[in-house]
């Protein structure tokens, strides 16, 4: 039965990833037959990401309340109803209409699924299972590119996902009695998770089950108060903002700094999120040797490496190549191996709360940097791309250090 569920958890994070892309990828012919400006793309991204936001710190209420298994289910009906409703959207206000409940199921589906993963999986799983979504967001743009080429507009992209989504949405109702007797260990309910007894992420065990006493959802202060909470947080904004800040404005600094042509400047960024999907492929195996906090020192040792080559000015384009899928395969090993330590430095019982902030946190990240960085380009000169990136990744690094220092003096 376990083997079964966590099948169906794979099959949930190839779904997780199909719609991500699709916007970027059906924008160029939605602007033009929605008489809606290039730009105007920014907001309705920036609607989903509030949504994320919102449901993200709302997951621990509602994972206590509901169970991981039936806050899936919803959240991933929500998501089918959103896309289909982009699909029908006869106008731009619409679209941003429909953003909100799309953002509010993208969010509480990933809180909710990382956190149980992080507590009843080992960590090659959050390897894998992140990289399973990496594979749904390059077929997206495919689906919506078979649409197109068929001439049956953006609009039968979006329903064809959306049908894929009604049908995830059978077989997560189907597996709810998988989940019976598995929800999170901060129910005080289930069975002991995978790596219980055992640490992943410092010498300190796993607080993995209750013993059947009540949790009671945290506050946000409550949250917030936690030791290393703080670190935790601002260690996750800083990784978000350099994976979208670097995957954004890549082939705008090949174009501008490097001389490339657009399309082939287009090509080459693809390969930061190849470098990303290969990488958390290959981490899968790596974890099963180091742990999560090796795994994400050798992946910010990777992304320093990468971002040291952006910078090298002879011979400047291939060197910008090679740093550019470095970066990427820095960047695989350090989301999944955050949200997998979770439960081993705050405890199961709280680690959907710090998950959900963290998801926030990440989001936030996302929604904010890449635009700070564009502002800063525009007013000074995108060479700034790789200190820009090497300014957060610094802060990453001392933040989770920090937070390893705080877990130490917790033993």
């Amino acid at each position: 039965m376990a083997n079964l569920l966590l099948a169906v958890i794979y099959i949930a994070f190839i779904s997780l990833g199909l719609p991500d892309s699709l916007l970027g990828s059906a924008w160029p012919t939605m602007s033009h037959d929605l008489g809606a400006p290039l730009s105007w793309a920014g907001g309705i991204s920036m609607v989903i990401s509030a949504g994320t936001i919102i449901s993200a710190l709302l997951s621990d209420r509602m994972t206590l309340r509901f169970g991981v298994g039936k806050v899936m289910l919803i959240s991933v009906a929500t998501t089918a109803v959103a896309l289909l409703g982009f699909s029908l959207a006869p106008n731009y206000w619409t679209l941003l209409l429909v953003a909100i409940p799309y953002g509010l199921g993208a969010g509480g589906v990933d809180a909710a699924l990382n956190n149980y993963v992080a507590i009843h999986y080992a960590s090659r799983h959050m390897s894998w299972l992140h990289c399973m979504w990496g594979v749904g967001a390059s077929l997206g743009p495919y689906i919506m590119g078979f649409a197109l080429t068929r001439g049956q507009g953006w609009s039968w992209g979006y329903r064809y996902i959306a049908i894929l989504q009604v049908v995830l949405t059978v077989v997560l109702t189907l597996s709810l009695p998988l989940w019976k007797g598995r929800e999170s260990a901060a129910t005080g309910k289930g069975d002991a998770p995978e790596s219980a007894g055992k640490s992943h992420a410092s010498d300190k065990p796993v607080e993995s089950v209750n013993a059947g006493k009540a949790v009671k959802p945290l506050g946000f202060r409550q949250i917030i108060a936690i030791p290393g909470a703080k670190s935790v947080f601002v260690t996750f904004f800083c990784y978000c903002a350099v994976e979208s800040t670097a995957g954004l404005w890549a082939s705008s600094y090949m174009v501008l700094h490097h001389g490339l042509d657009a399309k082939t400047a287009a090509s080459w960024a693809s390969l930061f999120y190849v470098g990303i999907t290969i990488g958390r492929a290959l981490s899968g195996f790596m974890t099963m040797r180091f742990n999560d906090p090796t795994m994400i020192r050798i992946g910010q040792t990777i992304m320093l490496c990468g971002i040291v080559l952006l910078m090298v000015p002879f011979p400047g384009q291939i060197m910008a190549l090679v740093g550019l899928i470095l970066v990427g395969l820095g960047c695989a090993p350090i989301y999944p191996c955050i949200i997998h330590s979770t439960p081993a430095y705050f405890g199961a019982d709280k680690s959907q709360a710090i998950v959900g902030v963290q998801m926030a946190s990440a989001y936030v990240g996302a929604l904010a940097m890449p635009p700070l960085f564009g502002l800063i380009a525009d007013h000074t000169s995108i060479s700034l791309y790789p200190i820009f990136l090497l300014l957060i990744l610094v802060i990453m690094v001392m933040m989770h250090e920090l937070l390893r220092s705080t877990a130490r003096r917790a033993v």
